[in-house]
């Protein structure tokens, strides 16, 4: 399973104009297929008119799942080289819609593939990315004595609190990078004279 993997900090649009051509990027970070294509769906409805909504996505942490689509321009001239930016900056979980208004200036297969794979690579510039690392979910259970200290230590040295929740004890879920679990839990036994609980849990990512 992969350890980490980089994707969009948030959706956005970058547009740029060549030969009085607009090219506007619309990306969006998206778990799934079905979300890819609602994203993809959701620019068309904004640009009804525009000729062209090329497209291309990264799915799974490994980048298992890619798709590209010219929507109409010349062969391997849209969809290929945006889907090359993406995997070329080693996006994950990404869609990229660039909807093309055409300016009367026929810009060849060169022109067209620079300025697809150009525009992708601009906003991603523009709207930045995040790296997500690969957790295992841990949940600590403390009595209510020890358990402000303990989420207080967690936060200052910078764990993934996850989720705190109240009963006749305090569970708190955090996120651990595998190689530190063995430190984890002793550091766990210190802090809190062996009396708190620790219940291993699945695997997620999150931010570093």
């Amino acid at each position: 399973m992969q350890e980490q993997y980089r994707t969009l900090a948030r959706e956005g649009v970058h547009e740029i104009e060549i030969n009085k051509s607009r090219f506007i990027c619309a990306l969006a970070p998206v778990a799934t297929e079905t979300e890819a294509q609602d994203f993809i769906a959701r620019i068309r409805k904004e640009h009804p008119t525009a000729r062209h909504h090329c497209f291309a996505y990264v799915l799974g942490a490994d980048g298992g799942i890619q798709k590209a689509s010219d929507d109409g321009e010349p062969g391997g001239t849209a969809g290929v080289p945006m889907l090359q930016m993406l995997v070329r900056r080693e996006m994950r979980y990404v869609v990229a819609v660039v909807t093309r208004y055409f300016g009367g200036v026929k810009l060849g297969a060169g022109g067209l593939i620079r300025a697809y794979g150009g525009v992708v690579g601009e906003a991603l510039d523009a709207l930045g990315t995040v790296t997500r690392q690969r957790f295992r979910l841990v949940t600590v259970t403390v009595d209510h004595q020890r358990a402000g200290r303990v989420e207080n230590d967690l936060r200052t040295t910078g764990r993934a609190v996850r989720e705190v929740t109240y009963g006749a004890d305090v569970r708190i879920e955090i996120g651990l990078p595998e190689a530190d679990l063995d430190a984890f839990r002793a550091w766990l036994a210190d802090t809190t004279a062996g009396t708190a609980r620790l219940e291993l849990g699945g695997e997620a990512y999150g931010e570093v």
